[in-house]
């Protein structure tokens, strides 16, 4: 338990330029913690709130009433209520904002006090972030996650012609963390000179992955074929793939209008476009296949190819116990993308993990498109052994900060109980 002695709060700049919001907590004994919150731009409906100010400054964009909720409501709050733990945080600043998806303070306003917070009582105590959280968590179970690699992006987070997000490269055959973002790297480069020699761009979208104006989903994996083959790994043993396909984002009126290849399907036949690509390349793991309001093509995806392979929910489950709970009663997908953001507290994120675990289903900790140089999800992927994590391509400081913190974490000698790189889910 801690005594909060202030709270204040400052609107900064995310990857994209756009404001955010950075909290700064300090205890009584004078341990603070700060914490920045990321943005998304393919954004699930049912997420949790994003407060923006709406008026002309930085385009409508502002988080100055994000910052003015933390300063006169949450922090008196907080303030004026003595020694209080993660949880009784959370759910003092749940009561407060009293709507279902935190639309009266904000998600961000709420999230970064949150995380603040954690890291407050982490210097309070000594620990490693990653160790304090293991131990809110109750994980016993320390675990460095297999990185996800998004070395391609299109959809909308790249301005051109693929309709697929997020094309990632997966480094499952190595021992250590080291090694796969060695890997990572070497691919990400060899990516460029193979995108280069062919008189394709090689200027980089939102999460650092090259964005080549390709005429279809084929040529960019082979594209990442030929990358992970002039790197001198092994396709399909050493380097596998995974997709997000963002499909809400080109769904309409029933169909998936894959504008860039100018073809359109039902549901049904998008699930055997996707079966054949799987059949194709090794790809073994593939996000929002479906859009967030298809659960009946939800479900036939995952009939067709839940048992070979890692079919991850994150418009259709965002982040929510409840939306989780209902894909499982469903038998919709087997994982869950897990975004602290779409959620808005810790202690709530840690509780949709549980859920997920308590139902077989794998997790995978996610950055967001507007990220920042806040490293928490990487101390939040190994103190949970959550088992992997996307956080960009090899590129941009805001993806890489991430990678470089798990080196840290990897290096620390006090991390009894970690036990190395988790492997990728083997029944998959």
């Amino acid at each position: 338990m801690s005594a909060i002695e202030s709270i204040d709060a400052l609107e900064l700049l995310d990857s994209r330029g756009n404001p955010t919001l950075e909290t700064t907590v300090t205890l009584k004994n004078g341990a603070q913690g700060r914490a920045i919150v990321p943005s998304g731009a393919s954004v699930g409906s049912a997420e949790a709130v994003e407060l923006r100010d709406g008026d002309g400054r930085y385009h409508g964009k502002g988080v100055a009433t994000a910052v003015n909720k933390v300063k006169s409501r949450i922090a008196p709050l907080l303030q004026d209520h003595g020694e209080v733990d993660q949880s009784t945080v959370d759910s003092l600043m749940i009561e407060l904002d009293g709507t279902a998806n935190k639309s009266a303070l904000g998600a961000n306003s709420i999230l970064s006090v949150s995380l603040a917070f954690a890291r407050a009582q982490a210097a309070e105590q000594g620990l490693p972030l990653y160790r304090h959280i293991a131990d809110i968590f109750d994980g016993d179970e320390m675990r460095m996650p297999v990185p996800m690699m998004n070395v391609v992006n299109g959809g909308a987070h790249a301005n051109n012609s693929l309709d697929i997000q997020e094309f990632m490269i997966v480094p499952v055959g190595m021992s250590d963390i080291a090694s796969a973002i060695r890997c990572g790297a070497e691919v990400f480069h060899s990516l460029k000179q193979a995108l280069h020699r062919d008189g394709h761009g090689t200027a980089v979208g939102d999460e650092g992955g090259f964005a080549p104006n390709l005429q279809s989903t084929s040529d960019a994996l082979d594209y990442l074929c030929t990358a992970v083959a002039d790197a001198g790994y092994t396709i399909g043993r050493e380097v596998v793939f995974a997709l997000d396909c963002a499909a809400t984002e080109y769904y309409a009126d029933d169909r998936y209008e894959l504008v860039g290849e100018g073809e359109s399907y039902d549901s049904s036949e998008y699930c055997e476009v996707l079966r054949e690509l799987a059949l194709k390349y090794p790809i073994v793991s593939i996000e929002d296949g479906l859009s967030e309001v298809d659960w009946q093509g939800w479900k036939e995806l995952t009939n067709l190819l839940g048992d070979s392979m890692q079919l991850v929910g994150d418009d259709v489950f965002v982040t929510n116990p409840e939306h989780l709970q209902r894909g499982i009663r469903a038998g919709v997908a087997n994982s869950i993308l897990v975004k602290v953001n779409q959620i808005g507290t810790l202690s709530e994120t840690f509780e949709v993990m549980r859920i997920a675990r308590e139902a077989g289903y794998t997790t995978v900790i996610s950055h967001r498109s507007g990220e920042t140089e806040d490293t928490f999800i990487a101390d939040l992927a190994v103190a949970t052994g959550a088992g992997q994590i996307k956080t960009g391509s090899l590129s941009r400081s805001d993806r890489t900060a991430k990678y470089n913190q798990l080196l840290r974490i990897d290096a620390d000698a006090d991390h009894a109980g970690y036990r190395g790189l988790r492997e990728f889910p083997q029944h998959l």
